[in-house]
């Protein structure tokens, strides 16, 4: 059987952890901080919960430059598929407390997707209040053909799809898809929509997040499931502006009998239930938040060369990229790299062997070595390094070593 410094783990999610959070979090789950009583039997409610929730909340908002005055971090369950319900619910009933007026004629704000993956959102009010503004695979590109996802249009091919801001609910976007390893460049499209105060933009940040830095200010929700660069499965973290909140917690602004009606929001989804109660309206998983918490402070821990953590973290993750995008590049008749160049993840690098069932013979070569976690989705296939933050260097490198060789085998 091997031990755990054999093993280097490339796995989409739930992703590797540092072998020291994961060392302090199994002390705790027999004896947490000398108690007498492991961590998954304290109860949710005490006061030892509530200060690894706190540490928490505190550790994330340093990372991202963020403050408790503008924005509320919330801990939520359910992962990235809870909260695509749940933004509709919440933002669709904002607009309508901010644009009374506008409700009373019977319109509604507009729920508008900018669709680049295979990882989006459902829809919950109707086809008629739903606006994709981009959908990645019907844009007509230069050739004039149609293309699956794998790239994103300049924005003269969408942003002219987008309602004015008074109409708009909300603009949601992936950051980073994981099926076919598509991202944004760093800054799009937030840059372009997020001046504009009266437009709301949301992102799924579950797959990149505390990867690269990021301008919470031009965000009004940004929500990102723990399992794969931050902690363990069960826990989602939602950073909410503190505006929308407000506005949200207004009660009573929404004018009475809408024809059609605003949908209720479940309470499990409500923000401010959750965020009166302090992320604990029910039994939050606390001892996955303290993964999360152990995780959060590992990261602030490499801020000491002048450089914010998130900026020296930003720095590995693209270098550990480059190498992996570098060997690929360097054997075009053997990989095929799945996204355009300009648009290529650096959290999860999808790839096809160009000869018919070599991909199994790859993977079946890398286990051989303690490379772990490779096969590419199962809606797609393929081969698939995912590059979390947790991803050392030090295992790209052997990754990258395995896959020179095997390009010299063949």
């Amino acid at each position: 059987m091997p031990d755990r410094a054999a093993i280097a783990y490339f796995g989409a999610g739930p992703s590797a952890l540092p072998t020291d959070v994961l060392e302090a979090a199994a002390a705790s789950l027999v004896n947490h901080g000398d108690s007498g009583l492991s961590l998954v039997e304290q109860s949710h409610r005490s006061a030892l919960s509530s200060r690894i929730l706190q540490d928490a909340r505190d550790s994330f908002l340093k990372l991202i430059h963020a403050s408790a005055d503008t924005h509320t971090v919330l801990f939520m369950a359910g992962g990235g598929t809870l909260q695509f319900s749940a933004v509709v619910y919440n933002l669709f009933t904002a607009w309508a407390v901010k644009h009374p007026e506008l409700a009373r004629e019977g319109q509604r704000g507009s729920c508008e997707y900018l669709v680049t993956g295979g990882w989006a959102a459902k829809r919950l009010v109707g086809a008629e209040n739903v606006n994709v503004a981009l959908d990645a695979r019907e844009v007509s590109y230069a050739s004039g053909e149609a293309r699956k996802f794998g790239d994103i249009p300049a924005a003269g091919h969408w942003q002219g799809n987008l309602k004015p801001a008074r109409d708009s609910a909300f603009v949601y976007f992936c950051d980073n898809e994981t099926v076919d390893g598509v991202e944004w460049p760093k800054g799009s499209p937030v840059d372009l929509l997020g001046d504009d105060p009266d437009r709301i933009i949301v992102a799924d940040m579950s797959s990149n997040i505390l990867s690269r830095t990021f301008d919470a200010s031009k965000f009004g929700v940004v929500f990102a499931g723990a399992q794969k660069n931050i902690g363990s499965t069960g826990v989602t973290i939602v950073l909410l502006r503190n505006d929308i909140l407000a506005l949200l917690s207004s009660g009573g602004a929404l004018p009475p009998q809408l024809t059609p009606p605003i949908p209720v929001t479940p309470v499990m989804m409500h923000y401010p239930t959750i965020a009166n109660a302090s992320s604990l309206y029910n039994t939050l998983p606390i001892f996955d938040v303290y993964i999360a918490s152990l995780t959060l402070a590992r990261l602030l821990g490499r801020d000491g060369t002048g450089a914010t953590a998130l900026e020296l973290q930003e720095a590995e993750s693209d270098e550990k990229a480059r190498k992996l995008y570098a060997v690929l590049d360097d054997h075009p008749a053997l990989f095929h790299v799945v996204p355009a160049r300009g648009v290529r993840s650096r959290m999860n690098i999808c790839f096809r062997l160009i000869a018919p069932g070599d991909e199994t013979l790859f993977v079946k070569g890398a286990e051989a070595k303690g490379l772990l976690g490779l096969k590419g989705h199962r809606s797609v296939g393929g081969v698939r390094i995912s590059n979390y933050n947790a991803v050392t260097p030090e295992s790209v490198d052997r990754l990258v070593e395995y896959m020179r060789e095997y390009a010299k085998g063949i």
